[in-house]
């Protein structure tokens, strides 16, 4: 009996090293990687994959030999290299166990890094990339394979430098240690996205708890590079974007008229570092009077936001976009806007709160109201970028002034200094001359005076 139980145990152990990948991908004398047979493609003259020694045996790896591999300027932005099928990684099962995948890279440009897992009939979910951060130093790379779980992958693609903007160069890219863990579950927000507090009868709603949504076609297009789930996040229903490149929104059945808004609004929420590079974009098509795409009177603007233009803008923080839609300058229609683009350089990203308003009653309607009372109201929207709208009210006629102020107390502007009669108003700050920071705005009519802070992101 002991000998039978032996048998079994050994027979488990067996099958359990057959299914496991032959890992971790050192390129070192009796490790894996360096007598694997490597076949390069879609890099012209295809040079082969060398395995070298260590060109910077410092810092993050001091490894003794590593892969270079040679991204001619002439190559595809998709040449990569890829072992052979079942004899160099063997045949294995992707699953919660080893679906996350680490590899450290050397390169001299940030360009993406993609790995892609396939089976021996050549079937496979596609690449995963991710974008080095630094030039000219290691670094490591992870990549979260959990969306791809299957059994019976037998091969490893890497894509060392995929860059569809195209190569100025011959790019020479090392990379080494590649390595097959545990899925991490990447942190996720506690709290909500903030509420918002546009006044419902101006607002035209995409996604949004406060409001009532239009119909969406998708959130995620066939055409895309993404996926979409439904989460929940404090009791408020969030859009959560994983394995994000560029994410197609579509609402051709109910196409926005935005002709009489002022603002589009979103938020995010990213786990992901970010870096000085990362990029997030926005982009809005209108597909024009025919309302059909390609029908020669679309037009769209994309706007890129990041680190190094938007202050605060960092993982694990709640991030608003409250964007004027002057800002949009190619967008010189809005009565059809049928698709809302997002792309991104953060992998996961949270989405909540994507809407269009204007102010609560028409401008004209604002001027001829006659208050009650002097009063200053808060910018909207507050924070801003470059434009804000600063309402103010006159019970009587007077002479008005408001002053811009910095932190230390100058005056910046002087933005009303006129004889007003009785009524509301509104001023349309615009600091594009002005750096980021808060300032004071300061009203005084008569004996009123007021004050109160707004704050500039760019």
């Amino acid at each position: 009996m002991k000998k039978l139980i032996t048998k079994l145990a050994l027979l488990l152990f067996l099958s359990t090293i057959v299914f496991a990948q032959n890992a971790p991908i050192d390129f070192e004398a009796g490790g894996h990687g360096a007598d694997w047979t490597w076949t390069v493609f879609e890099n012209d003259s295809n040079p082969e994959l060398e395995i070298v020694a260590n060109p910077d045996a410092s810092g993050d790896n001091t490894s003794s030999t590593v892969a270079k591999f040679t991204a001619l300027q002439t190559g595809a932005a998709w040449a990569g290299c890829e072992s052979a099928h079942g004899a160099d990684i063997g045949t294995f099962t992707l699953d919660e166990t080893n679906c996350t995948i680490k590899i450290m890279v050397w390169k001299p440009v940030i360009s993406d890094v993609g790995i892609k897992l396939v089976k021996s009939e050549g079937w496979s979910m596609g690449e995963i990339k991710v974008a080095n951060t630094v030039v000219n130093a290691w670094e490591e790379l992870t990549f979260d394979f959990s969306g791809q779980l299957q059994p019976d992958y037998d091969q490893i693609v890497v894509f060392p430098d995929f860059d569809l903007d195209g190569r100025t160069s011959d790019n020479i890219c090392y990379f080494d240690n590649i390595t097959f863990s545990a899925q991490e579950v990447a942190p996720a927000p506690t709290v909500g996205a903030p509420v918002p507090t546009a006044d419902a009868s101006g607002v035209i709603s995409l996604f949004c708890n406060e409001y009532t949504d239009i119909t969406m076609n998708t959130w995620s297009a066939s055409w895309d590079d993404a996926n979409v789930s439904d989460v929940q996040i404090d009791g408020d229903d969030v859009k959560l974007y994983t394995d994000l490149n560029f994410a197609g929104i579509e609402f051709t059945s109910s196409m926005v008229d935005a002709t009489e808004m002022s603002h589009f609004h979103m938020n995010i929420w990213t786990p992901d570092p970010i870096v000085d590079s990362a990029a997030f974009k926005i982009k809005l098509v209108d597909f024009g009077a025919d309302g059909a795409w390609s029908g020669g009177d679309d037009v769209e603007h994309e706007l890129e936001f990041g680190a190094s233009n938007v202050s605060g803008f960092t993982s694990e923080t709640w991030v608003s976009f409250d964007i004027p839609l002057t800002d949009f300058t190619g967008l010189t229609t809005t009565g059809h806007l049928a698709q809302l683009i997002l792309v991104s350089d953060p992998k996961i990203v949270y989405v909540d709160n994507i809407f269009f308003h204007k102010p609560s009653v028409s401008i004209d309607e604002y001027i001829t109201q006659i208050p009650n009372n002097y009063r200053l109201d808060q910018n909207y929207p507050n924070p801003f970028n470059p434009t804000t709208i600063i309402g103010y009210h006159i019970p009587e006629a007077n002479n008005v002034t408001i002053k811009l102020y910095n932190i230390q107390g100058k005056e910046v502007a002087s933005l009303v200094n006129n004889y007003c009669n009785a009524g509301s108003y509104e001023f349309m700050l615009d600091a594009s001359d002005l750096s980021s920071g808060t300032y004071f705005y300061v009203i005084k009519a008569g004996n009123f005076q007021d004050m109160k802070k707004l704050l500039l992101i760019k």
